[in-house]
Formats: structure tokens, C-alpha cells, sequence
């Protein structure tokens, strides 16, 4: 008896060999099919290894797949019918596919041994039209294609390319294509698919399609050097005209997109072959370039000064075919998005003249429906929620991200802040629970997370276990979702172990890491000038513990106990608060000096206002000596390294529950500075200022509403809502602001020393008002 083995609907390029695993390629796949009639419906599944572009009759459908792992790929279900129309219709796909090689592919994008691309037409009430995966697709491999690494350092993204233009590539994507030359795509057994891969292990995606909306740049910077007059590039950029650039001529201009954004770039051009394009996209203009470590960093100022600054940032090349004309233009895509807010176009034109007839991008990101909006006395900060919102924007795709210009890599700690942002100004958690479920798959032997995750390589900060944990915590806040937090509680008791296992004869974390990339993990707290050399690590744990890890062991275990009580687990929840209170005896009598502040490390005489800060947050000091460490911190700057950007969320909450929030006004002047350096969008930290877009940054999301108008979860799930404003600095505040029952309107004055309170909340939900100061972070 013959044993038929079925095949699967993934299929490949024909002649795949082992040693083309260590290579990137761009493939291509079309199938051609008829339509007899109008379509109402036809969804398919679509994924691949690793990414792909979806195309019916030329028009992008969709791209995909969302980021997951090996132990979760997901497809996506894609309508297809408003594409089609009666008669021939084309289905097509661009699959860019990452090599095995961790070093030569996109760090937060895995890939497989089994390159592929998988297409499943769905059972619907009409005809099914024959389009799934089989050996009817036509398949090519995009000749003079290649990845360009973007550092010799450290290149996470590898996104750039280096691509040359073919006559015989023009009009792949449409109905009518010859392609006669293209052999036939190998298909996959269902025995050979990889597991990764495997239709039982294809999970439906989780998380809403990205946003893809057209959008022109504002116009031009400057024209370096060009022979065509500036107003035919006005008007090329416009949408309303074309450049026409001499044979052998050079050409240098630079492009103002307004803001900073996140896009899919589109250069269109008739003839012109021979001639080679540089697309070169940047956050801004900067000066000179500084030694700083092991890389050279850029010194920045007003990221607009073009006349004494150039722009520093990454670069694709493409070589023109010259097949453009009329009807049917060369096109260049790059395949990844790219983050730019100013771009410049380098144009070595060929034999023969090159004409550009259009540049602009498809805007993409995570489609965030912020609600929230607020109002204060301090007009100041207006820009700065402005540039808050937009940071929040560009770092949110199919993951969080730190930041879109450099790593696009989802950190926890990051990911912590980004989400409480995103519940204060949207309610919206899909991508939260996402993030969640993310590091969850990251969990190693140990018990601690991978740092960053989706990641194709091992990355581990102890510290950023923690900041899952808080994760969870605030999810029980704002949702309330009992099972949700069920399922993670298993990775909880795994990272706390982890640390309880590393406990030092004192009682303190032991030494958990060091410096990066000389330490078996790093030790990372935050971006501070006197920690630069450390990279980001208090100089203390080049001898031993950092007290830091202590505290942050601490607060795991405090909201962990809080979220198991929730859960029902109390006598769990009593252990990690028993646990706790040991750590705290041992940083009170070995990390703390006679004047009662917390030293970085036991026995060291160096000091930060992190661990300051998160004494007071741990309940480790008392709020009356916190609140005299807080400010001698704030007092005298130099002896103390100084809470970054990235700590800024902390060092707010110590303050407020300090009962110093009008201390934060000084704290905004960072804000107002990037506002004054013409940023769209919020600095990385204040030292280096690396990345222009960094999440971690947006705080003014989080402290207007929650804070100075006082709308926050009095009681898990939001069964309570509650309104505590904190005037600070502030005669008066209001807005509105999302919450999962709707939206609550605060309106508060002070009049004659004391404060007017108006609220408008959902029906059928409890409110509590508190006197304002009674809230503590």
C-alpha cells in the first residue's frame, strides 16, 4: 500500500541549501487566480519566516507576521476581498528571511532552520478560490539585495539595505506579470515543517494591525547641492511635481518629515539608470562626534541646526535600473520601517538624467486611541505632553519598544513604564498583556527573564525580573483580570527564588552581575553620569553587592505579595512579606552609614539618590527621614548620582509620598530643555542623549492624570476609582481622563487656600475622593 505524506501550506524558494541559513535573503511569491464575480468574503492565514509583505493587484494588504518566539509563531487573518475585482487578480508576497546567525539578523525577530512563507485560504460561504500554499505559486529570490549592519559594535536592528533595481522586477506584484522564468515554489511536507512552525503551534495573532497611513514630508531643510531649483523638489515633495536630475550630476538635500515618525519610505523615478541613490534617515541635526566607550556618539544641541550641524544617522543605498516611465515608475521600498525626522538624499545621477516623481512613506505604529487630555496652570508643560504622547506613539509597533531609531527591542523596564502610560492615556491593554505574556516565554534556568524579549539571544539585568513583576501589579490595578494573573504567578515564584538562592551571608542580594559584556549578566541600574564608565552600573558592584538589587528585591516581593492576596494565596503572600522584611533589616544595618542615608553598597562610601528613592518606596526607611534623604539628594547634586530619565517615574512617586511633589517642578526643566532643543519626542536620558525616541521618557502621561489630577485604581480591577489630587507647584488643573468603565472629568482651583473640586464619573461605579496631600505614591 502507497503512504501518501500530505503537504503543508508552507513553501519555500526551490534549491534551498544548508549553508544558505547563514545568509539574508528577499524572496518573492506570486500566484495569479480569477475571480468570476463579486466577492463579499475571502479571509486567509498568512505568516513566514520572518517577515512578510502582503500584496493583492499591487495594493499592500497587510505585513506581518506579529513577533513571537519558537514557542509561539503567530499567523494573521487577513481580508483580502475589498483587493479583488472580477477577472484576473494576483496574490503576492515579499518574505524577508533573518538568518540562523544571531549577529547577522534583527535581534527581536525569530527565525527558524525552515525559511517559508505560509498561506491558508479560509472556508467561507462562497467559493474558495484556490489561493493557499501549494506548488501552483511562482517564486523568485530578489537578485543584488543584502542587509547592511548598521555598527561594527552593536547592530540589534540590521535593516539597512544595499539593493539594486532589475528591469525584469516591474510589475511583479500586478496581474499580467510574465513570470514564465520563475520556477515554482517548493512546498513543505506537513511532517517537515519545523515545530516552530507547525500548524498546531500557529497562534492566532493577539494584537491589533499595525496603523498604515499615507503621509507627505513638511518639506524642505536645505538643498546642499543640487542643480534642480528648490521649488521643483517643493513641488516634487508636494505631490504636485517631479525633479529632473542631469546625467553625472550629484545631488544632496535634506528633508523635513516635521516630527519625529515612524514609516514605510517610497522613492518613485523614471529612467535614470546607472544612478545611485542614498537614503540617509536621522532623529536631528547634531554637531561633532565625541569618543564615548567603545562608540562614537554625536554631541547634540537644537536637533534643527542645520546651518552648524549635520545629521547623523543610518543609511540605505539603492542603484537605479532606469526601467521608470510613464504608467510604471521604479520604485524603492526599503522593506523595514525606518524612524526618521529629518532625511537626506544623496543622488549620483548615471548616463542619463533621472527623474524623481514622488517621495513619502506609509506612517505605521501601534493604532493607540489616546483619550486622555489635560490642562494646567503650567503652560510649560503642554509641549511636554505633546512630546510625551508622540514618544509614546513612536515606541509602541507589535511590541513595545525602548526605542524605533536604534534597538526597537522591548525591555521590561521600559515596557513597565510604557504600560502604565498607556493605561493612564488610552485604557487600552492588549499590548500590555502581550508584553506580559512575552517575558513570561523568557524565563531561563535560573528564574530570571531575559532583559529583553521577543530576543534572539540570551540578555539578562537581574533587576528587570523585577520590573515584570510590577507589571502584573499594575495590570491587577487597572483590570483586574484574576486568571490573567494566574497563569504568570509560576514565573513570580521563580524570579524571587532566584534572588532568595543569591542572598549573601548578610541577608543582602549577593553580587549578580557587573559591567556589560565583562560580567556574566549586567548589573545595570540607570543611565547617570557617574555611572557612565560602569554602564549604567553603581560603581559598587565592581567590588561586590549593590544595594539597589537588595531594594529591588524588596518591591518584588511586596507587590507580589499584593497581587497573591488578590489571588487568594495569602499564606504565599505572608512568606514574601516575611522575606522582605529580612532584606530590609540587612540594608538598614549593612548599606546604610551613621547619618541614616543608604550607601550603593555595603561598606561603600558612595551614594545615589536611587537608592534613597527606593528606600522610601520599600517602606525600608521612614517617610520622615526618606523625605530629609530625599532632599539633601536634591540639595547638593554633585554628591549624588542623580535619577535619570529613567528613574524619573520612581523618583516622582519617593516624592510624593515624601509629601515634596512640589519638588517636581525643578524635575521638569529636563522636559522644558528638550522642548527648548526643538525635540518632537523625549531623550533617552540626559547624559549622552543616545536616542532622541525613548518611552521610558513620557512621564508627563502618567503624572498629569494620575497624579495632579488625581484619577487612579483606588482597589484592584478599578473597582474603585479614585481622586486624589496633588497640587504641587499647580493653582489649578483639568481634563479628562480614560479609564476601562469610561471617561472621568476632574476640574480643580485653588481659591483663597483652598482647593475646588468638580468630577464627572461612569454611572454605576464608586468613587472616592481623597482631601488632597492624603495620597501617597
Amino acid at each position: 500500500m502507497e503512504f501518501k505524506i500530505p503537504l503543508s501550506n508552507w513553501m519555500w524558494v526551490p534549491g534551498w541549501e544548508k549553508m544558505d541559513q547563514n545568509e539574508c535573503w528577499l524572496a518573492r511569491f506570486r500566484k495569479e487566480f480569477t475571480v468570476s464575480g463579486p466577492v463579499e468574503s475571502c479571509r486567509i492565514r498568512i505568516s513566514a519566516d520572518s517577515r512578510y509583505k502582503l500584496y493583492v493587484n499591487g495594493r499592500l494588504a497587510e505585513i506581518g507576521p506579529s513577533k513571537g518566539d519558537r514557542q509561539v509563531w503567530f499567523y494573521d487573518e487577513v481580508e483580502i476581498a475589498p483587493f479583488l475585482r472580477p477577472g484576473e487578480n494576483v496574490i503576492a508576497a515579499q518574505v524577508l528571511r533573518y538568518p540562523m546567525l544571531h549577529s547577522k539578523g534583527n535581534h527581536g525577530i525569530f527565525r527558524t532552520e525552515m525559511p517559508g512563507l505560509y498561506v491558508k485560504e479560509q472556508q467561507g460561504k462562497e467559493n474558495m478560490l484556490g489561493i493557499s500554499g501549494d506548488p501552483s505559486w511562482k517564486c523568485s529570490m530578489e537578485e543584488g539585495f543584502q542587509i547592511i549592519s548598521e555598527s561594527p559594535y552593536f547592530a540589534p536592528l540590521q535593516i539597512l539595505e544595499e539593493r539594486s533595481g532589475s528591469a525584469a522586477d516591474a510589475g511583479w506584484k500586478e496581474p499580467g506579470y510574465q513570470d514564465g522564468g520563475w520556477p515554482d515554489v517548493f512546498v513543505y511536507m506537513e511532517p517537515a515543517v519545523s515545530k516552530a512552525v507547525s500548524p498546531g503551534n500557529l497562534l492566532e495573532r493577539t494584537i491589533p494591525y499595525m496603523r498604515k497611513e499615507m503621509r507627505r514630508f513638511t518639506g524642505l531643510v536645505c538643498v546642499r547641492q543640487s542643480e534642480a531649483a528648490k521649488e521643483d523638489w517643493e513641488r516634487m515633495l508636494s505631490g504636485d511635481g517631479h525633479v529632473i536630475l542631469a546625467p553625472h550630476s550629484r545631488t544632496e538635500v535634506e528633508i523635513n518629515a516635521g516630527e519625529l515618525n515612524t514609516g514605510f519610505l517610497s522613492l518613485r523615478m523614471q529612467m535614470g539608470a546607472g544612478s545611485t541613490v542614498k537614503v540617509l534617515t536621522s532623529e536631528g541635526y547634531v554637531q561633532i562626534e565625541e569618543e564615548r566607550g567603545p562608540m562614537k556618539l554625536p554631541r547634540k544641541g537644537d536637533r534643527c541646526d542645520w546651518k552648524n550641524g549635520q545629521l547623523h544617522g543610518f543609511t540605505d543605498t539603492y542603484h537605479v535600473a532606469g526601467y521608470g516611465k510613464d504608467g510604471q515608475e521604479e520604485t524603492y521600498e526599503p522593506f523595514w520601517f525606518r524612524t526618521f525626522r529629518f532625511i537626506r538624499l544623496e543622488i549620483t545621477a548615471g548616463e542619463e538624467p533621472l527623474c524623481l516623481t514622488g517621495f513619502d512613506y506609509l506612517e505605521t505604529g501601534y493604532p493607540l486611541e489616546a483619550r486622555t487630555q489635560v490642562t494646567t496652570s503650567d503652560s510649560s508643560l503642554e509641549a511636554v505632553w505633546d512630546i510625551s504622547l508622540r514618544t509614546l506613539k513612536r515606541c509602541m509597533h507589535e511590541t513595545y519598544e525602548d526605542c524605533p531609531f536604534y534597538e526597537q527591542l522591548q525591555y521590561a523596564m521600559d515596557s513597565r513604564s510604557q504600560i502604565l502610560y498607556t493605561y493612564m492615556v488610552a485604557a487600552d491593554d492588549r499590548l500590555a498583556r502581550k508584553c506580559m505574556d512575552d517575558f513570561r516565554r523568557s524565563q531561563r534556568y535560573d528564574g530570571l527573564l531575559n532583559c529583553s524579549y521577543p530576543c534572539y539571544g540570551p540578555n539578562v539585568i537581574p533587576g528587570f525580573s523585577i520590573y515584570y513583576i510590577l507589571m502584573l501589579y499594575d495590570h491587577m490595578m487597572y483590570f483586574g483580570d484574576r486568571e490573567f494573573l494566574r497563569q504568570h504567578m509560576g514565573t513570580v515564584d521563580g524570579i524571587l527564588e532566584y534572588f532568595r538562592r543569591n542572598l549573601d551571608k548578610r541577608g543582602l542580594a549577593g553580587r549578580m552581575g557587573g559591567i556589560n559584556g565583562k560580567d556574566r549578566y549586567w548589573s545595570f541600574i540607570d543611565w547617570t553620569a557617574q555611572w557612565d564608565e560602569t554602564s549604567g552600573m553603581p560603581r559598587a558592584g565592581l567590588s561586590g553587592p549593590i544595594t539597589m538589587e537588595s531594594l529591588l528585591y524588596i518591591i518584588g516581593l511586596d507587590h507580589a505579595a499584593k497581587v497573591l492576596d488578590y489571588l487568594g494565596r495569602s499564606q504565599v503572600a505572608r512568606e514574601y512579606r516575611s522575606r522582605a522584611d529580612e532584606v530590609r533589616k540587612a540594608v538598614n544595618t549593612y548599606c546604610r552609614d551613621e547619618a541614616g542615608m543608604y550607601t550603593d553598597g555595603p561598606g561603600i562610601r558612595e551614594y545615589s539618590q536611587h537608592c534613597q528613592v527606593f528606600a522610601l518606596l520599600t517602606d525600608t526607611v521612614s517617610v520622615e527621614k526618606g523625605r530629609e534623604n530625599l532632599k539633601r539628594t536634591l540639595e547638593a547634586k554633585e554628591d549624588y548620582a542623580q535619577c535619570s530619565v529613567a528613574m524619573a517615574y520612581y523618583l516622582f512617586r519617593a516624592l510624593q509620598k515624601a509629601g515634596l511633589y512640589e519638588e517636581t517642578d525643578r524635575e521638569w526643566d529636563l522636559w522644558r530643555n528638550m522642548v527648548k532643543k526643538n525635540l518632537t519626542t523625549c531623550v533617552e536620558d540626559g547624559v549622552n542623549e543616545r536616542s532622541d525616541c525613548h518611552a521610558w521618557g513620557a512621564l508627563a502621561l502618567y503624572e498629569l492624570p494620575a497624579v495632579v489630577l488625581g484619577v487612579h485604581p483606588e482597589k484592584p480591577g478599578y473597582e474603585t476609582i479614585g481622586i486624589a489630587p496633588v497640587e504641587g507647584c499647580f493653582t489649578w488643573a483639568k481634563g479628562e481622563v480614560a479609564t476601562k468603565w469610561g471617561m472621568v472629568k476632574v476640574d480643580w482651583k485653588k481659591e483663597n487656600g483652598k482647593l475646588r473640586l468638580y468630577y464627572q464619573a461612569p454611572e454605576g461605579v464608586k468613587v472616592r475622593v481623597c482631601p488632597p496631600g492624603n495620597r501617597q505614591g
